[in-house]
C-alpha cells in the first residue's frame, strides 16, 4: 500500500511538472509581442514640412531599438537587471535614435538583448527568450534577438541593434529578415554601451530593402552619388560547401546576378586559400584549433581572434563595475571573461594586426565594385535551450562567417532566401569598408530578381497544364496583391512587373504597381505608370488618384489638382478625390 502511494505521488509530480512544462510553453506561443519587447514608449516625430518642402524620409515608419540605446528618462538596461537597477535614466537620447525621429519615424519600445549583448544564440536566462516568428522551436538569434523578432513579426517597419560579432546578421538570418551591419565607425555609438569598441557597430533590420535602404540613408548621410553597378561578384565555394546549402540556392544568387549583371562578372574564390595567404599573422597565431582533419582553418582562427578582442575590450570597459556590484551572469560569459585573465599584450596585438591585414586583403579583393557572397550563418538556427548553445564551440561555430566583416571592417547585409528543411536560410553580401550606400543600391537592385528566382526554383518541375499568358499575368497580379497586403512593396513591384510582361493592355496591373511605387517613394515611376493605365482605361479612378498623389509629392501641384478634379467627375462622392483637392486649393488660396 505504501508503495502504491509513493507510485501515486511520483505520477502526480510528473503530471504537474508536464503541465507548468506546458503551461510555460503556450505562453511563449501567445505572447502578442512574440516576447521581443522589454519596455514600451513613444517617440513622436516633428511635424511634417509645408508644401513645396519634401517629406520627411521616414515618414509612417514605426521602429524599436534594442536595449543598449539610451533614450532619456528610460533606463539602458543592457539585457541585465542588476545593471538596470544599478543604473540611473538616460539624461539624452543618442544620436541614431533622434536622428531617425526626426527623419519622420516614431520609436515605440526598447527591445530584449542577450546578457550584457555578449551572445549570439538571442536566449537570456534573465528574460523570457524572445520567440522565432519564422521557427518558434529555434534560437532567434543574439545579441539584438527582440529587434529582429519585432521585424519579422511585423510589429515594427525597422529596428535597431548592435553588431560586435554578428549581433544583427545573425538574427536577421536566423528570424528571416533583411539585416544591415555598416562600416565599421561609419554610424555613431555615441548614447549605445559598448561592448567592443573596435568590433561594435548599429546595425538594422527590416523587411523591406526600401525601407532598409532609407533608414541606411539617414544614418549614413553619405551624400548622393549615381547608383553604380557591381564589376565583379566573388562566389566564396568554400564557405558555401562549409554550410551544405543545397545547390538550388546558389544557382538563385547565381542565375540572379547573371540576368541583371552578365556572366562576366562572376567569380568564384576558396576564401580560406585566399584569406591564409594575404593575411601572414595567421600563421603565427597561437589559438589552438581543430576542424577534423586535424588543420588550422583561417576562417576558425579569425573568429577565435575576434572573441579575444571582444572579451579582452569587454572587461577592459566593464571590469570595475562587474567587480563591484558582482552581478549575476550567464556561466557562459563568466567564462568568456576568465579566459582574458591570462592575456598579455602581444597576444591582443597579435589579433590587432590580423584584423588589420584582412581589411586590407578584403579591400584588394573586392575594390570599389566588387560583391563577396557568402552564407550568412555556418548552418540552421539550433533548437531552443540546446546545450551546445551555452559552449564555447558554438559560439566559435555561429561567428566564423560573421567574422570576415567584424574584423575586416566592412558592410555587409544578411538577405533571407527561403526555407530549407523548415528552418529559414539566408546569404550575405559584402562590400568593402565605405561602400555602404553601394552595397544598399546592390541589394535594392537585386532583391526583386533574386525572390523570382527563388519562386522558379520552388514551382514544381513539371506543370500539369499550360495556362495562356492572360491566365498566368492574373495570377502574378494576385501573388503582387498579396505581396502589397504584406507590405512587401518590392516582391509586390516584381509581380506587378511579370504580370504586365505577360498582358501589357491590362490597365489595373499598371495601376497597382503605381500604388507600390508609391509606398517607396518612387514618385516618377508611379506617375508613369499611372498614365499608362490611363490610356489603357480613361475610367480608371484609381489611377487618377494616384497620379495626383505622385504628382503632388513631386510638387506639381497645378496637374495633381487636375487628376485630382477629373476623378470627382467620374465619381462624384469619392471622399479622397474631395479631400486632396480642397487641401490643395487652401494652400493656393
Amino acid at each position: 500500500m505504501a508503495s502504491s502511494s509513493a507510485n501515486l505521488w511520483v505520477l502526480l509530480g510528473l503530471g504537474i511538472a508536464g503541465i507548468l512544462i506546458m503551461t510555460k510553453k503556450l505562453k511563449r506561443a501567445v505572447r502578442a509581442d512574440f516576447g521581443a519587447f522589454i519596455e514600451r514608449l513613444q517617440l513622436l516625430p516633428p511635424p511634417q514640412p509645408a508644401p513645396p518642402k519634401a517629406p520627411h524620409p521616414l515618414t509612417g515608419l514605426s521602429f524599436a531599438v534594442s536595449d543598449v540605446f539610451n533614450i532619456e528618462g528610460f533606463v539602458t538596461g543592457f539585457g541585465n537587471p542588476d545593471w538596470s537597477s544599478a543604473h540611473e535614466p538616460a539624461t539624452r537620447t543618442c544620436p541614431v535614435v533622434a536622428a531617425l525621429v526626426d527623419g519622420g519615424a516614431t520609436c515605440v519600445g526598447k527591445t530584449v538583448v542577450d546578457d550584457m549583448a555578449l551572445g549570439v544564440s538571442g536566449e537570456n536566462k534573465h528574460y523570457d527568450t524572445p520567440t522565432n516568428p519564422a521557427a518558434p522551436a529555434r534560437v532567434p538569434g543574439g545579441a539584438s534577438s527582440g529587434a529582429a523578432v519585432a521585424v519579422a513579426a511585423k510589429l515594427v517597419e525597422f529596428s535597431l541593434g548592435i553588431d560586435t560579432d554578428g549581433g544583427v546578421r545573425l538574427p536577421a538570418g536566423n528570424c528571416a529578415v533583411l539585416g544591415f551591419r555598416p562600416s565599421h565607425g561609419t554610424v555613431s555609438l555615441s548614447g549605445v554601451i559598448t561592448v567592443s569598441e573596435s568590433l561594435d557597430t548599429v546595425g538594422w533590420f527590416a523587411k523591406d530593402p526600401s525601407v532598409l535602404r532609407r533608414v541606411g540613408h539617414v544614418l549614413l548621410q553619405v551624400p548622393y552619388a549615381a547608383q553604380r553597378n557591381p564589376r565583379t561578384f566573388v562566389i566564396a565555394d568554400d564557405c558555401f560547401q562549409l554550410t551544405k546549402v543545397p545547390a538550388d540556392r546558389t544557382q538563385v544568387v547565381i542565375k540572379s546576378i547573371e540576368k541583371l549583371y552578365g556572366r562576366q562578372v562572376l567569380r568564384h574564390e576558396k576564401l580560406s586559400d585566399y584569406i591564409k595567404s594575404k593575411v601572414p599573422s595567421l600563421k603565427t597565431f597561437s589559438v589552438i584549433q581543430a576542424n577534423g582533419d586535424g588543420k588550422s582553418s583561417p576562417l576558425r582562427m579569425l573568429a577565435n581572434a575576434m572573441q579575444i578582442i571582444k572579451s579582452y575590450e569587454f572587461r577592459q570597459n566593464h571590469h570595475e563595475w562587474i567587480n563591484s556590484v558582482k552581478p549575476t551572469l550567464d556561466p557562459v560569459i563568466s567564462a568568456q571573461l576568465r579566459e582574458t585573465l591570462d592575456l598579455t599584450d602581444a597576444d591582443i596585438e597579435k589579433c590587432r594586426t590580423i584584423r588589420s591585414e584582412l581589411r586590407s586583403a578584403i579591400n584588394a579583393l573586392l575594390k570599389d565594385d566588387g560583391i563577396l557572397v557568402i552564407p550568412t550563418a555556418p548552418g540552421p538556427p539550433p533548437k531552443l535551450e540546446a546545450k551546445e548553445n551555452f559552449s564555447k564551440e558554438y559560439l566559435i561555430q555561429a561567428t566564423t562567417l560573421s567574422s570576415l566583416a567584424s574584423m575586416s571592417g566592412c558592410c555587409q547585409v544578411a538577405v533571407p532566401l527561403g526555407v530549407h528543411e523548415k528552418c529559414p536560410f539566408s546569404l550575405s553580401l559584402l562590400a568593402r569598408h565605405g561602400g555602404d550606400r553601394f552595397l544598399l543600391d546592390t541589394l535594392q537592385s537585386m532583391y526583386t530578381s533574386l525572390q523570382e528566382q527563388l519562386d522558379t526554383a520552388s514551382k514544381p518541375k513539371v506543370s500539369s497544364k499550360a495556362m495562356t499568358n492572360e491566365e498566368s499575368a492574373d495570377v502574378a497580379k494576385e501573388k503582387g496583391n498579396q505581396a502589397f497586403k504584406d507590405k512587401q512593396w518590392q516582391r509586390a513591384i516584381g509581380f506587378y512587373t511579370e504580370a504586365i510582361k505577360l498582358n501589357s493592355t491590362n490597365a489595373t496591373y499598371f495601376s497597382n504597381r503605381a500604388a507600390a511605387y508609391l509606398e517607396i517613394g518612387s514618385y516618377i515611376q508611379a506617375e508613369a505608370d499611372c498614365s499608362q493605365a490611363i490610356d489603357l482605361d480613361k475610367k480608371n479612378v484609381k489611377s487618377y488618384l494616384r497620379r495626383g498623389t505622385a504628382r503632388e509629392m513631386l510638387g506639381y501641384y497645378k496637374e495633381a489638382m487636375e487628376d485630382f478634379g477629373y476623378a470627382l467627375v467620374l465619381e462624384p462622392n469619392n471622399k479622397r478625390a474631395s479631400q486632396s483637392l480642397d487641401r490643395l486649393r487652401k494652400l493656393f488660396q
